[in-house]
């Protein structure tokens, strides 16, 4: 299994096999062009991995190659090489945005790192353009965002019941997406041209909750100064999401158990009964069916809502999820605030993974807003990053090692002749004086 792809141009022939050779030893997977045109006609926007290109070449030059190469993806990293040290060409073209920049000769280490890092910056880029597509496909379908089993599966049982009047019970913790659910739930069915009215009962004083959903009429108490219409007749035709209904008085509870089995709503000071065409849409933050998370909660409310429930696991429990969602709040930020959108490196998204979230969905877009505005910064929690360190050599230093060893016993056994060592390893002349340089060889010192 290789480690990357690497588009490599060199119109040397020798330099290029080398340079292959070292890259393949390395791990990786090498594609290679003696020509900067052969290489432009073949790599795609969407090539997964990064081009290393000599600048000196016949035809088409590795910077008009590069200049080709941003039209058509310009977060495809390209590292350039050149025999000829020119330090204007190496500032002008870090600055017209080239990864790297190696003059010859120079040591495999030093080629074999700045390749590394162009591919995770390459891996980080096509992990956020995928992320990108996932979330736009996911928003077209429905703007509950999330790929794993138990979030196909709300999606799934939402468009079945959704053109439905069934009364819904959601279950889910404090900012998992309840009201999400509730208004998708109004949205895809018949009830979407009439309101969606929105009320969370834990929010409003027991003193006011009963006018609230039930409205009342001019003078029904004190304060009443004029008719009010109740959100309950008010969602007639539409839907009524009742968030944190757990948190609804005993009193109340009698009245709406009535108002369901009924489909009328009669306001505060009159004995006028009104029709509602209604669907109820009910949230809680406990398991209702458990009585002793239920505490004062009617046993019959709960079986009346209880026709259909949706429950939507906490984000800890579909862990999978979270840089999709990520994504998604990130660019909805970015739009916001009108800010680019920064680059998420691997050990933030870590640090993401790693949390326990215990405000589930809502405490992650508000991380991701931060982030966007520069704010969110922590590093992965519960451990950071060491480094392992050995005294064993790594491969690339064992093949430099090898290579040394081999161009010096050339050497000895030459006498230090240049054609007839150059004949013997194999290599051409530039190649062979660039390896000197390289591993420090005083051809001299082997002269006879």
């Amino acid at each position: 299994m290789t480690i990357g792809q690497v588009a490599l141009v060199e119109d040397d022939a020798d330099l290029r096999h080398a340079t292959a050779q070292t890259l393949e030893l390395a791990g990786y997977e090498v594609l290679t062009y003696g020509r900067a045109s052969e290489a432009l006609a073949s790599l795609a926007a969407d090539f997964p991995g990064i081009l290393v290109s000599d600048i000196r070449m016949p035809g088409m030059d590795g910077l008009t190659l590069f200049s080709e190469i941003r039209k058509r993806d310009a977060d495809l990293p390209v590292i350039l090489i050149t025999g000829h040290g020119d330090i204007a060409m190496a500032v002008q073209a870090i600055h017209d945005g080239v990864y790297d920049f190696i003059a010859k000769p120079f040591a495999t280490d030093r080629l074999l790192q700045s390749i590394g890092r162009a591919m995770e910056k390459r891996r980080l880029v096509l992990e956020n353009r995928n992320l990108r597509q996932q979330v736009e496909r996911a928003a077209d379908d429905l703007p509950l965002i999330g790929q794993t089993l138990a979030m196909e599966r709300l999606r799934h049982t939402l468009r079945q019941i959704a053109d439905t009047d069934v009364d819904v019970l959601v279950r889910g913790e404090t900012g998992s997406g309840k009201e999400v659910v509730a208004g998708l739930l109004h949205r895809l069915g018949h009830r979407s041209k009439g309101n969606f009215v929105a009320i969370n009962c834990g929010a409003l004083p027991e003193s006011v909750i009963e006018s609230e959903l039930f409205g009342h009429e001019t003078g029904a108490f004190t304060g009443a100064q004029k008719k009010r219409i109740g959100r309950i007749e008010h969602s007639s035709g539409g839907t009524l999401f009742l968030d944190e209904i757990e948190s609804m008085p005993p009193a109340t509870q009698v009245k709406f158990l009535r108002i369901l089995e009924m489909r009328e709503v009669s306001p505060l000071g009159t004995n006028e009964v009104r029709p509602v065409d209604l669907r109820v849409v009910a949230a809680a933050k406990v398991d209702l069916g458990n009585p002793t998370e239920r505490g004062d909660f009617r046993e019959d409310l709960y079986y009346r809502l209880n026709v259909v429930t949706l429950t939507i696991p906490p984000l800890r429990d579909r862990r999978d999820d979270i840089p999709l969602l990520f994504a998604y709040f990130a660019e909805k930020a970015a739009r916001r605030f009108n800010r680019d959108l920064p680059r998420m490196e691997r050990g933030f998204l870590d640090g993401l993974m790693r949390r326990d979230w215990p405000g589930n969905v809502r405490e992650l877009g508000h991380v991701a807003e931060r982030f966007v505005l520069g704010l969110e910064t922590f590093e992965p929690e519960g451990e950071k990053q060491q480094t392992v360190t050995t005294d064993q050599p790594t491969l690339s230093d064992r093949i430099e090692a090898f290579e040394a060893d081999q161009i010096r016993k050339a050497l000895q056994e030459t006498g230090g002749d240049v054609q007839a060592t150059i004949n013997a390893l194999g290599i051409a002349r530039k190649t062979f004086y660039d390896k000197l340089q390289r591993h420090g060889i005083n051809r001299a010192d082997y002269a006879k």
